[in-house]
């Protein structure tokens, strides 16, 4: 009598999910955070600009 063999489960090399917020992150490029020294240099640009602005219109003649 022949022996009754149960069929085997089929091997299936299924991958894990992958994480759908990987692949937009890989995309991403790190870029500078706004910092203090942005408006730093603002401001220092600024008072420049002043004192090139006066000295051309009140030059020092002084010795």
């Amino acid at each position: 009598m022949p022996q009754f063999t149960s069929p085997r489960p089929m091997q299936l090399n299924l991958r894990k999910p992958r994480n759908p917020l990987v692949a937009p992150a890989l995309k991403r490029t790190a870029g500078r955070h706004a910092s203090p020294h942005d408006a730093r240099a603002q401001r220092q640009q600024a008072r420049l600009d002043l004192r090139r602005l006066l000295r051309e219109r009140f030059p020092d003649d002084s010795p």
